[in-house]
């Protein structure tokens, strides 16, 4: 086998790692929440720990990647990140519970940008488009990690017990995998962020993912507690177990969906489909209207963010992991404002109507993208 196709295969492995992890923590979320006495406002202020800590680990990880090869904060990452999820299912008391989520973000903020940053440079050496199906694997991830996180409900195992097989093989794999993963990837240029009045090409595609980061963060973070609260179901993973499934099922055709009818037409269906799901599931709050809104709303998230990225690793001002990094300041101004936010609705006006957010979040992606596109061929970027 080649070098490139090892290296594909260790940034996959990284991606479903990642995306395991990240399954594992959001579906235990309602156990969480019963096992503290979290009302939906106090669970929305804990919810705010995550977007906080990647904030204070934004600029940290963007000069990391423009300091070293991406490979080496990836590494340290993911071993504190596992370690972190271990010390998430054993935490006893709010204060512990919410510094294990804030290293457990701070450290996904990290390794989320390392490799984004290791997906646009392989990319270079392959012809098709492989960006999206990287993002299929992380959804794949989290799918696997719903499943696994649906089988230890069903069978009684406890939250501990749970988390801690996750971090223990996440640790070992994440460790033998480093030696295939990309080297001298560092950029040369384009690694210091201008200021000054904001790149349009950047403002549009951070708008995208701000928009997307508030859907799949509240989707993440809410669609158990929905299944649970909403919809009645004992085994309320259901509901995120849909969404996952959708989204990664379609991750693997994003790619070829955006050759077919171009990245415009795609962001428009992207949002018909997040706005109809979300519809679907709040005027019908029933089991499998519910059910196939949720599996709508993961077809139509699935394309953003890969598609986002890509874009901005065509920034002609910043090098790719620069752009990366400043675009996730987007998404991480959308994870804190998102999740809390719904708790605020939900216990005002309670959680139906608070997923009224989602269908104005969906809709949002039509003008921010038609907007971008045209400054994109006005000034032939």
């Amino acid at each position: 086998m080649d070098l490139k196709n090892k290296q594909r295969i260790a940034l996959s492995t990284y991606f479903f790692l990642s995306g395991i992890c990240f399954a594992s923590w959001a579906s235990r979320i309602p156990t969480i929440k019963a096992f503290f006495g979290f009302n939906d406002a106090e669970l929305g202020t804990v919810l705010l720990a995550m977007p906080i800590s990647s904030l204070i680990g934004l600029p940290i990880s963007g000069w990391l990647v423009s300091k070293f090869d991406s490979r080496k904060p990836l590494i340290a990452s993911f071993i504190v990140f596992s370690i972190a999820l271990f010390f998430i299912g054993y935490a006893t008391t709010p204060f512990w519970f919410v510094v294990a989520v804030c290293v457990f973000s701070f450290c996904m903020r990290i390794l989320n940008i390392s490799i984004n940053t290791q997906s646009i440079t392989l990319q270079k050496k392959f012809d098709k488009s492989i960006v999206g199906s990287f993002h299929g694997l992380w959804s794949v991830g989290g799918l696997f990690g719903v499943l696994f996180s649906t089988f230890m409900i069903k069978m009684h195992v406890s939250m501990q017990i749970h988390l801690l097989v996750v971090s223990v093989l996440t640790l070992i794999i994440s460790i033998y995998t480093y030696q295939f993963t990309l080297k001298k990837d560092k950029s040369t240029t384009g690694n210091k962020i201008v200021l000054g009045k904001p790149d349009p090409f950047i403002l549009y595609l951070g708008l995208l993912i701000f928009f997307a980061a508030i859907c799949e963060g509240g989707m993440f973070d809410w669609s158990g507690i929905y299944f649970k609260e909403v919809i009645k179901e004992d085994i309320f993973t259901y509901g995120y177990l849909s969404f996952m499934t959708c989204m990664a099922l379609s991750r693997f055709f994003s790619d070829k969906l955006m050759q077919e009818i171009g990245l415009e037409k795609t962001y428009v269906f992207s949002a018909s489909l997040v706005t109809l799901g979300i519809l679907t599931a709040i005027v019908f709050p029933y089991f499998w209207p519910a059910l196939i809104g949720f599996c709508l709303v993961g077809f139509g998230t699935a394309a953003i963010f890969p598609m986002t990225f890509a874009l901005a690793g065509t920034s002609k001002k910043y090098s790719p992991g620069m752009a990366i990094s400043i675009i996730t300041t987007y998404a991480i101004v959308g994870m804190l404002i998102g999740p809390p936010l719904i708790g605020y609705l939900s216990h005002a006006l309670g959680l139906k109507n608070a997923f009224y957010l989602f269908v104005f979040v969906g809709l949002s992606f039509i003008p921010i993208s038609k907007a971008f596109f045209r400054y994109q061929a006005k000034h032939n970027l």
